[in-house]
């Protein structure tokens, strides 16, 4: 199957690949029953994104030109008479074979941005990691150096599930620091904070258990909750975060296993829950007893404003379990995080863990507790810090100069992302489309909500491009955002101080 993109051409990427598929197929030369190309492979043969041959292919089904068959893939569609395939060439019905949790993995949204980041000019606005050049891969190769010397063979072998006692003990210290008491014995080393997400999922909920969650939240935990056949209840933000007045009557409604929150620079709205709702949020938490997943990767990466305490750090009733992660400040491909919990809480963690990966990278471990000592990691926070601080004004100048009428955002106090409103009447499928034609990526908001969202909205990530990088993609973004709701280039700024939080 030939098909050729004219990027020159005004006919938009995924009519060229829908007219030219309806070409083959009216001539013959693509018969009935004829497999077409996954989606995904297919766009990655024509250099394209997956949302742009997803809307083409959606044209060719409106059609009745081509049909998706479970098991089999899309395939033209049989005229009358055509006979069906034998059996002998049908393969097994695989979505009829994956178990029922395998329905809350069927978003491949993540993956398809992450391999968005590895063509040529694409400009990732789209996902959270830090800066690969603020890494301090200098230090790391010193670190592991001493590591292997002074360990030899340990290093590399197999550790505590629970993780190596120094950096448990490390990491108590940290905590202290930040307000929250605790014993390294209710330190749990994780494979990255997504891990403890997932073990909790596992610890906790049954199926048709209801979690309490932010509208709009996380899209990792959203969708391990859902993997976990979860039901979802969604608690409006506003600027202040989580709407605790909301909250009380959900927690008397459902009676959830678990409430799930990021109240500092949350993900993906930016937004921190302030004093007086955390303490509002703990209170609800002792009267209904359930107990709060709080979800911290952030709070180190304030670039203004007063630093508000951890849930954790206001718990005295130990109902909070603390979840953070050291991808979003070091070395996100070590795959480290950690969780704190009562010790009874802590061991079934361990225990369910057993059955996943054993314990996570041992050198990795060693590595990480020798840079928290000594000012390394307080160095390198003040770096990254500073840079991320002028990236983040780097994108809201970018905002402010693009001034797309209609589009609302706020600029975040730290964090990753600022979390904008489109203008009305965009197609959110025909905008992704347009800015992936563009070279340029976000994450759609629709993808943040439990629940169908009021609005829509993206999240835009200021931290891995440099700055450069932002001003050029929110340029490109704007003059896809203008193309889909037909908009001329105006200089007038357009309701840039809106509140785009629901």
């Amino acid at each position: 199957m030939e098909i050729t993109i004219d990027r020159g051409s005004r006919e938009p990427i995924y009519q060229q690949i829908a007219r030219q598929v309806r070409d083959l197929i009216t001539t013959g030369k693509l018969p009935a029953g004829f497999r077409l190309p996954p989606e995904r492979r297919l766009a990655q043969a024509l250099g394209v994104s997956r949302s742009t041959v997803l809307i083409a292919y959606q044209e060719l089904r409106a059609d009745a030109l081509i049909d998706a068959h479970v098991g089999r893939g899309t395939m033209v569609t049989p005229s009358e008479g055509t006979p069906e395939r034998t059996e002998v060439e049908q393969e097994l019905p695989w979505r009829q074979i994956f178990g029922a949790a395998a329905s809350g993995f069927q978003d491949p949204l993540v993956g398809d941005l992450l391999r968005l980041t590895e063509r040529a000019g694409a400009i990732p606005l789209s996902f959270g990691m830090p800066a690969p050049e603020l890494l301090p891969f200098a230090e790391l190769r010193e670190l592991i150096t001493g590591v292997l010397d002074d360990t030899g063979p340990a290093a590399l072998l197999h550790s505590p599930t629970e993780g190596l006692t120094v950096l448990r003990t490390t990491l108590a210290q940290m905590m202290a620091a930040r307000g929250v008491s605790c014993t390294p014995d209710e330190v749990l080393v994780l494979s990255g904070s997504q891990q403890g997400l997932d073990l909790a999922a596992r610890i906790f909920l049954d199926p048709g258990d209801a979690v309490v969650v932010e509208q709009p939240s996380f899209i990792g935990a959203l969708q391990t909750f859902r993997g976990a056949r979860a039901r979802l209840i969604g608690v409006p933000t506003d600027e202040h975060g989580m709407r605790t007045d909301v909250l009380e009557s959900v927690l008397s409604r459902f009676r959830p296993k678990l409430i799930y929150t990021l109240p500092t620079f949350q993900n993906p709205s930016g937004t921190v829950l302030t004093l007086e709702r955390r303490q509002h949020l703990l209170a609800l938490s002792r009267r209904y007893q359930v107990p709060i997943l709080e979800d911290d990767p952030y709070s180190e990466l304030r670039y203004e404003g007063d630093p508000v305490p951890s849930l954790r750090a206001l718990d005295p009733a130990g109902n909070v379990l603390y979840l953070s992660t050291f991808s979003k400040l070091l070395f996100p491909g070590m795959r480290l995080g950690f969780l704190i919990a009562p010790r009874a809480v802590l061991r079934q963690f361990a225990l369910a863990r057993q059955t996943a990966d054993l314990h996570s990278n041992t050198l990795g471990q060693w590595v990480l507790d020798r840079f928290m000592q000594g000012g390394r990691m307080s160095a390198h926070m003040r770096v990254v810090r500073h840079a991320y601080r002028r990236r983040r004004d780097a994108m809201d100048a970018a905002l402010r100069k693009a001034a797309v009428p209609g589009l609302g955002w706020q600029r975040p106090q730290g964090g990753f992302y600022f979390w904008c409103r489109l203008p009305a009447g965009v197609r959110p499928a025909a905008l992704l489309a347009r800015a992936a034609e563009a070279g340029v990526s976000y994450l759609p908001g629709r993808a943040c909500f439990a629940d169908e969202p009021p609005t829509e909205f993206i999240r835009l990530n200021f931290s891995y491009p440099d700055e450069d990088q932002i001003r050029e993609g929110v340029a490109r973004l704007a003059a896809a955002i203008r193309q889909e709701t037909g908009h001329p280039d105006t200089t007038e700024l357009q309701a840039a101080s809106t509140r785009p939080i629901v």
